[in-house]
């Protein structure tokens, strides 16, 4: 496998932290991944908070299952949880209960791109404020994070129910990680980071969302699916792939752009995360390069 593009200049103390970073990052698979499940096991270290995305018709069982094998692989399974799939308190209860037997500690909850709730919960946080997550044993949560806004709801809102979340978990005593949408530039992911701890977010754990090796073409294909901005107009005006948009992207220098940051005397964020557009497997490969130092 092609090792990670490193730069000449890079320090010992920049490769250290960029080592540190990719060992403690998280990363995302889907139910369609876990038959690479056990080979990860090689290539992960025990404790990996693995999210598990819902895909369009995904059934919960198949959210469980997914789990229940990520546990025993002996990582930390952390799957998403569309509040406006959720048809009532009662199945609220249901889902939460159901996690918590998959030995779930931690859920992703996200409003899920669906134009109708199908049942109370138009916004995560009208799922927070019921205090059901403490109920059922959850003493952790992760929140979505949109950098560079989204396709379907205006900057406004999404600043705004940003803040709020963060504020009902706070006043919940909730341990709380914002992991943000995939983006290709530094620059408006640190200062969103900034932003949100100027406005009093200041416990949260922010974590930058990352494409990890996948098809260039099939990143543009997900990142016009969820909105990413400015960060995929960078990527494009660099003539190198504009003339090969069938090559392979790798995220080596934006990962070293943010450990730059990282090294601040009070950083901004707190750590990464991978979204394996081109692979579960193959991110688990890069990681554990990356990792190597």
């Amino acid at each position: 496998m092609q090792e990670p593009r490193r730069k000449s200049f890079e320090t010992p103390v920049e490769m250290q932290t960029i080592a540190r970073l990719a060992r403690e990052a998280s990363i995302e698979l889907n139910v369609q991944d876990l038959n690479d499940l056990e080979a990860s096991r090689k290539l992960l270290p025990p404790g990996k908070r693995v999210y598990i995305s819902h895909l369009p018709k995904q059934r919960w069982e198949d959210t469980w299952l997914a789990c229940r094998r990520v546990c025993a692989a002996g990582f930390d399974p952390i799957p998403h949880v569309p509040v406006r799939l959720i048809e009532s308190e009662t199945m609220l209860d249901r889902t939460l209960e159901a996690a918590a037997s998959a030995r779930v500690k931690e859920v992703l909850l996200v409003s899920g791109d669906y134009p109708h709730p199908a049942g109370p919960y138009a916004a995560v946080a009208d799922v927070m404020r019921t205090g059901k997550l403490a109920r059922h044993g959850f003493a952790r949560v992760s929140l979505a994070g949109h950098p560079e806004g989204h396709p379907t709801v205006a900057l406004e809102e999404i600043r705004r129910a940003e803040l709020e979340k963060a504020s009902v978990a706070q006043r919940l005593g909730l341990e709380t990680t914002f992991v943000t949408q995939f983006f290709f530039e530094a620059a408006p992911f640190l200062q969103w980071a900034a932003d949100c701890r100027a406005q009093g977010m200041r416990d949260a754990r922010l974590t930058a969302g990352l494409s990890g090796p996948a098809g260039i073409a099939t990143l543009l294909k997900f990142a016009r699916r969820c909105g990413v901005g400015r960060s995929v107009r960078a990527l494009l005006a660099q003539p190198s792939v504009v003339t090969r948009l069938l090559g392979r992207y790798e995220p080596g220098d934006l990962v070293r752009d943010l450990a730059a940051a990282y090294e601040l005397t009070t950083p901004a964020f707190n750590g990464l995360h991978f979204f394996c557009f081109g692979g579960y497997l193959q991110t688990c490969e890069w990681l554990n390069d990356l990792a190597a130092g």
